[in-house]
Order: structure tokens, then C-alpha cells, then sequence
């Protein structure tokens, strides 16, 4: 498995996430058709900080062997969080509610990453799993 490239294609994911929300809360409500006031657009900013902090997270855990015992927390979180989103972005497409192209688009990637680090964290690690250099 390729950790590396796992985890930059997660933490670029968690980072365009983490901008939009962090500094277009209000467009982000309105394009989704929620109500733009205050206690959302507060809610939508700091998700938008921990999607910037997992992201960097991420990223400085790049060079990191994921499925080993000293980054195991770094891969289940990110295994958690990808599989949380992404069965709930996929009952959302399932029944019908969120037919639009970006929830199929969110679901798609969420669940490919969920699938991805699921492989990384339940199999034994092995040396050459590292990196994709």
C-alpha cells in the first residue's frame, strides 16, 4: 500500500475542505440550502479549523509507516472519520435527498478514502508499504 501517496490525497482533500469552510461558511450554507446565520456560519468555521488541522496532520504524518503501532492512531482517525462521513453522505445520495453532483462527488471520495485506510490499518504493515517513491 502506498501510504504516502494515501496521505497526501487526504490531507489535499481535508485542506480544499478545510479553506472553503474556514473562509466561506456563508456560501457554503446557502449553496447546501441550510439557513446562513450566526450559530451555523460559527459551527461551519470550526469545522473548518479541524479539517485544516487533520490536514496538516496529515501532511507531516506523510513519511510516517501509517499501519504501524507509533502511527495507528493517525490511520484509525482518519479511518473513522472518512467511513463516518462517508456512510452518512452515501444514505444521504441512497435516499434521495442529496442527489446533487457534490454529495455524489463527496461520497464517492470519502468512501474510496474510508476503503483505502481501512486497508492500510487493518493489514500488518510491512517496510515497503512506506512510501510510493
Amino acid at each position: 500500500m502506498h501510504t504516502k501517496l494515501l496521505m497526501n490525497v487526504s490531507a489535499a482533500v481535508m485542506a480544499v475542505i478545510g479553506v472553503a469552510a474556514t473562509f466561506a461558511p456563508q456560501e457554503m450554507l446557502e449553496r447546501s440550502g441550510a439557513h446562513a446565520g450566526f450559530p451555523a456560519v460559527l459551527l461551519v468555521q470550526i469545522l473548518g479549523a479541524v479539517y485544516l488541522g487533520f490536514a496538516m496532520l496529515n501532511w507531516m504524518a506523510r513519511e510516517n509507516l501509517i499501519g504501524g503501532i507509533y502511527s495507528r492512531p493517525v490511520g484509525l482517525g482518519n479511518f473513522f472519520h472518512f467511513a463516518i462521513a462517508g456512510v452518512a453522505l452515501l444514505k444521504m445520495v441512497l435516499n434521495g435527498s442529496g442527489r446533487n453532483a457534490a454529495i455524489v462527488m463527496a461520497a464517492v471520495i470519502y468512501s474510496a478514502l474510508a476503503i483505502w485506510f481501512a486497508a492500510i490499518v487493518f493489514t500488518h504493515p510491512t517496510a515497503k508499504t512506506k512510501s510510493a517513491e
